[in-house]
């Protein structure tokens, strides 16, 4: 029997659940809100470095339910950033994990990339790490 009545959000929440699954153990982290803000504070944190059309490239390669919160919020306006600096990047990592504090930002990327690195195509991940400058493109594993 569906949980959810639709096939497709059932598979959905079965792929996200596997992805946050994957971050945990990455991770060490028990807890399951803890990856999924994880997960969401770095791929919006990537998303606004990145280009609008390699934003759209990468969106269409998650799974719907990380794809929703990939977008939410998302203001094309002013995109891509210009940060250059991996700690850059990281402060806005931390930033959407603020109620988190003791959560190591450069950790949390690591291991969002090792993810994205095992469930996105190799070529999407090669574009995705030759938009980004060398100071972040180090992040990824």
């Amino acid at each position: 029997m569906s949980a959810t009545g639709l096939d497709v959000f059932d598979r959905t929440v079965h792929k996200t659940n596997n992805w946050l699954h994957e971050l945990m153990d990455v991770l060490g982290w028990p807890a399951k809100h803890r990856a999924y803000s994880a997960l969401r504070g770095t791929l919006h944190a990537l998303r606004d470095r990145l280009t609008v059309e390699e934003v759209a490239q990468l969106g269409a390669q998650l799974p719907m339910l990380v794809r929703g919160f990939y977008y939410e919020g998302w203001d094309p306006t002013g995109k891509p950033l210009k940060e250059r600096h991996k700690e850059q990047f990281l402060a806005r990592i931390a930033q959407e994990m603020r109620s988190d504090e003791s959560t190591d930002p450069e950790r949390v990327a690591r291991a969002v990339f090792a993810v994205l690195a095992k469930r996105v195509s190799e070529g999407e991940i090669q574009d995705v790490k030759h938009v980004l400058p060398g100071d972040i493109r180090h992040l990824w594993p």
